[in-house]
């Protein structure tokens, strides 16, 4: 049985905090990161993890300081990639280290985060749950220029519902490497689309590189 370990962990913008579950002889980490809205508790987050886990993976599901210190809501995009950035770099170095290939992602804001620091990171793949390409009802604020970040590879998990953008709207400013499918749901899912879920994770876990 894989067991969770918690590390906390400093950033320029407070402690946050990384939940690893890691099992023996590792093929590489999966770092991912929560909406501006919730916590890890996400259905997506938890079925990643114990889908990733059960194929091999690293995980560790990282709360960002904002959540650690209790506070209801996010603080702005550069400080989430200030935390976002050390946490991860932490996780890989020193005693303990988790190991490569990396694949960065998360759900809503916490993909924006992966794709505006994959490069920095030097990820080697992404997965995206639930990617907000625009604010609902404003189809003219586009963040096509976040999803172009993401590594080649990558993975996006968009729910058929979703006011932040449909899989259709993704589809034309993914890249070549970017593939995304589709589970029944909104921004997030529902229980009755576990089995969906789990299933489009499977096809990601079974095609990550490493």
């Amino acid at each position: 049985m894989t067991r969770e370990r918690m590390r906390e962990i400093a950033t320029p913008e407070g402690p946050g905090r990384a939940h690893v579950c890691r099992p023996a002889r590792a093929r590489g980490t999966v770092a991912l990161g929560h909406g501006a809205g919730g916590g890890l508790r996400a259905l997506d987050l938890m079925l990643a993890r114990d889908v990733l886990v059960a194929h091999g993976w690293a995980v560790a599901l990282v709360e960002q300081p904002w959540l650690v210190a209790g506070r209801r809501v996010a603080t702005r995009p550069p400080t989430l990639d200030a935390a976002w950035v050390p946490i991860v770099e932490a996780l890989l170095t020193g005693r303990g280290r988790l190991p490569r290939p990396l694949v960065v992602g998360g759900r809503s804001a916490g993909a924006r985060v992966a794709c505006r620091t994959a490069a920095v990171l030097a990820a080697q793949a992404s997965l995206l749950l639930s990617f907000p390409l625009h604010p609902p009802g404003r189809a003219d604020r586009l963040r096509a220029d976040e999803l172009a970040l993401a590594p080649d590879p990558s993975w996006v998990i968009q729910g058929t519902k979703d006011p932040f953008g449909r899989s259709a709207e993704l589809a034309p400013y993914a890249g070549a490497g970017t593939r995304v499918l589709e589970v029944k749901g909104a921004h997030s899912f529902p229980r009755s689309s576990t089995d969906e879920l789990r299933r489009a994770l499977e096809t990601v876990a079974g095609m990550l590189p490493g």
